[in-house]
């Protein structure tokens, strides 16, 4: 055996037994392992946001208080305020959030670290939550894979900074785990809470009673399935008082969401934009010059298609040094394309790729996560507009679920998928910490 053939037979063994030891690792019941999964995250994004995003251009004192979080500040200081014009007033936000922040705040907790608490412990308890309950329906392995999934996500990265995701995460799981458990006490309680806190919140009330429906359940399920709009009928008469129109927060949405319906348009442009690059609007992609406005964006975009397909395909038959070069030249493509690009591309891929997949595995779930995901992506695309579809969708929480179930079945590729996804949870931290947009 030549040295180079040596070098390379080590190489091939180093890498078959790291897989090998993160495969046994995998199938082994750890009651540590979602927190384990859950700190890394954390890390990660405290990381970006406190060590490196500071010592980056515009970036401003608060990285954790941005976007959304100015709103909740708002109503937990000085409550809600609407006026019937059309313009972007804070009763669009849900209470449950705030009113749990400004709870803490009455203990003497500045704002930012009762909303980082809230959100981040939160996360927590549903990631535990989430866990057993699809260990117990799903098996040990998938509900390992969903773990990572749902920590690991780029747009988890909203689980860690004052977002009400990981508080509405915690009471939706806990909704749907009781409610398949039959446990209807816990189902009104945690679905309460859930319409109190998002109004995605809502495609809980119609997913439950047609699951009581289709799994013919008694006249206490679909009793239990009207309670959890508790939460959302108490936000009705507060802005029936307050306002003097008990739907005055669906009124409030079209400061953020103008029409509803599904806006086709909005989708078309974002689909060119993944495709030709942000230049890219309604059929504007040539310049005064009769050139394309970004000649370089389709062809790096045609290497990431190729590159990601063919190392999923053939990646066992690759030498381990093109895999890795590989793999490190789709996680540099990813952190130089233009941000709204990304955005885009992680709203195709939750809404619609994880739709898909919830279908493909709906022999794997139970009736509650499937049905409960098609009205809950029914409900995004009805409401209008393309903005932040990830990051409400990432609030569905079988769309990972089913994410979790596909790498199960590919776990060497799976690392791949979960490699990117931190590079760009990372890279989404930092443009956070900016006050950059990203989703």
């Amino acid at each position: 055996m030549t040295k180079g053939q040596f070098a390379g037979y080590k190489l091939i063994n180093h890498k078959l037994f790291s897989y090998k030891l993160v495969s046994n690792y995998l199938v082994r019941d750890n009651i540590y392992f979602a927190g384990i999964i859950w700190l890394f995250t954390r890390l990660l994004i405290w990381v970006g946001m406190l060590l490196l995003a500071p010592n980056l251009p515009m970036t401003d004192e608060s990285v954790f208080n941005a976007w959304d979080s100015v709103h909740y500040r708002a109503i937990a200081t000085e409550g809600y305020e609407f006026y019937p014009d059309g313009k972007q007033h804070n009763l669009a936000f849900f209470p449950m959030f705030p009113i749990t922040i400004w709870v803490f705040m009455k203990i003497g907790l500045p704002f930012e670290i009762a909303g980082l608490l809230i959100n981040n412990l939160s996360f927590l308890g549903a990631v535990y939550l989430l866990y057993f309950w699809v260990k117990k329906h799903c098996g040990l392995r998938i509900a390992q894979w969903t773990t990572i999934v749902i920590c690991c996500c780029p747009m988890s990265m909203f689980t860690g900074v004052i977002y009400t995701e990981g508080l509405y995460l915690l009471f939706s799981i806990g909704c749907l785990r009781a409610f398949d458990e039959e446990k209807y006490s816990l189902t009104a309680f945690w679905g309460a809470m859930a319409t109190a806190t998002r109004p995605t919140g809502m495609a809980l009330i119609p997913a439950l009673l047609l699951t009581a429906w289709r799994q013919r359940r008694g006249k206490i399920a679909y009793f239990t399935s009207l309670l959890t709009a508790t939460g959302l009928i108490l936000f009705s008469i507060y802005c029936a008082i307050n306002f003097h129109d008990p739907l005055a927060f669906i009124a409030a949405q079209k400061g953020w969401r103008p029409s509803l319906g599904f806006d086709w348009q909005g989708w078309l442009n974002m689909l060119m934009q993944i495709i030709l690059g942000r230049n890219w609007n309604f059929g504007w992609v040539w310049n005064d010059d009769g050139g394309i406005r970004d000649p370089w964006y389709p062809v790096f975009f045609g290497f990431m298609v190729y590159g990601t397909v063919t190392l999923w395909w053939r990646q066992k038959y690759w030498h381990p040094f093109m895999t890795y070069l590989v793999y490190t030249t789709l996680a540099v493509l990813l952190i130089l394309v233009d941000q709204r690009v990304i955005n885009n591309l992680l709203n195709v891929l939750m809404v619609v790729g994880g739709s898909y997949l919830v279908w493909h595995f709906r022999r794997k779930l139970t009736p509650v996560m499937v049905i409960y995901s098609l009205c809950g992506v029914g409900l995004l695309l009805a409401s209008g507009g393309t903005i932040s579809l990830s990051r409400l969708a990432y609030g569905i929480v079988p769309l990972s679920i089913a994410i979790g179930a596909w790498l199960s079945r590919f776990p060497r590729q799976a690392y791949l998928v979960v490699g990117l996804f931190v590079v760009l949870l990372f890279r989404l931290a930092i443009g956070f910490a900016q006050h950059h947009w990203v989703g």
